[in-house]
């Protein structure tokens, strides 16, 4: 099998390339991202199977780049960056890793939810100028809180067991409610998405991104919150609308946000303004609104980080390999969508 990866990071580079020794398979490595512009060299275009992360495109674009694709590997439990109906009707295969990150990104989660509630941001701002009082420093309880959690996966699961822990009420929406789980916690309460907004002083989102949850959080929700309110994201992006999160911050109804997924992000990350005529006017319209959070001691922006530890990193590299053995053995895998 000849596979071409992208994104390869240094962690991963010497794992896929021992697979040329132990699979004898035709192995080709770019720390390039996969997008539509991407000029792909002769030598990749003949390839099986491509590895690719959630900033990638995966759509008919750039499937028609490799005429003889059979399988896409993705390496991350989302797939929105993958047209799953294109890859269906040209009969090619998807594989996600649906389980590397559940602990890693609840605890990052978690980490984001104190730090906001102690300022962490401006206590590490004013330390650094050499400013060790602690003036606009003090910060709010998590014990006692109520907690709305959007999204009980495997992720928002894991949130919740570790929220748990700080005697917090648990408020939890999801379309499929798991009351097992629930009482399993001892103090969850599956409520309506409104009830959930109208009563926590803290949200958390953990939730796929979908038509239903795109903008799941948006300025109507935001006329539901109460005042002070604190919000981490780190699912997707677009689950949450950049100007909810900019005029809640201006009116006061948000206390402070923590982003590790934000709208555009692909600009900021890759730093795309320099070819603005490649992005959408509403693409840079919502980067350069982030790029102004930025500005704000009361907002965390983290790079899409929460999956990164080297634990979770070697778990998708090994689940990975495992989809395309079981890609080839033919043999099913609860990994495998097409």
């Amino acid at each position: 099998m000849k596979l071409v990866v992208f994104n390869t990071s240094k962690q991963e580079r010497s794992h896929f390339e021992s697979l040329r020794a132990s699979r004898g398979w035709q192995v080709l490595l770019f720390e390039d991202r996969l997008t539509p512009e991407f000029d792909l060299p002769a030598e990749a275009r003949d390839a099986e199977a491509i590895a690719v992360f959630v900033n990638n495109v995966v759509n008919s674009e750039t499937l028609a780049k490799f005429p003889n694709i059979k399988v896409v590997a993705t390496r991350s439990t989302g797939y929105d960056h993958i047209d799953v109906e294109e890859c269906r009707r040209r009969s090619i295969s998807v594989y996600t890793v649906p389980d590397y990150g559940n602990i890693t990104v609840a605890e990052y989660t978690l980490g984001l939810i104190l730090a906001l509630l102690r300022r962490v941001r401006p206590m590490i701002e004013q330390s650094l100028h050499g400013l060790f009082s602690r003036e606009n420093l003090r910060g709010n309880d998590l014990a006692g809180k109520t907690v709305g959690v959007i999204g009980t996966g495997k992720i928002g699961k894991e949130v919740a067991r570790r929220l748990a822990a700080f005697s917090v009420k648990l408020l939890a929406f999801d379309k499929y409610p798991d009351e097992a789980f629930a009482r399993e916690t001892g103090s969850m309460q599956y409520v309506d998405l409104e009830t959930l907004y109208r009563s926590s002083s803290v949200l958390t989102f953990h939730v796929p991104l979908s038509a239903e949850t795109h903008h799941i959080f948006n300025r109507r929700s935001l006329n539901l919150v109460g005042w002070n309110t604190f919000l981490v994201n780190t699912s997707r992006g677009p689950v949450v609308e950049t100007e909810a999160i900019i005029e809640g911050l201006r009116e006061g109804r948000l206390a402070a946000v923590a982003l590790d997924t934000f709208e555009s992000e692909e600009v900021m990350m890759e730093e795309q303004f320099l070819v603005a005529d490649q992005l959408s006017q509403s693409a840079m319209r919502n980067a350069l609104a982030t790029y102004q959070l930025l500005r704000s001691d009361r907002v965390i922006l983290s790079p899409h980080n929460a999956y990164n530890t080297e634990e979770a990193l070697q778990r998708i590299i090994d689940t990975t390999i495992a989809n395309l053995d079981a890609y080839l053995a033919k043999q099913i895998s609860p990994n495998r969508l097409v």
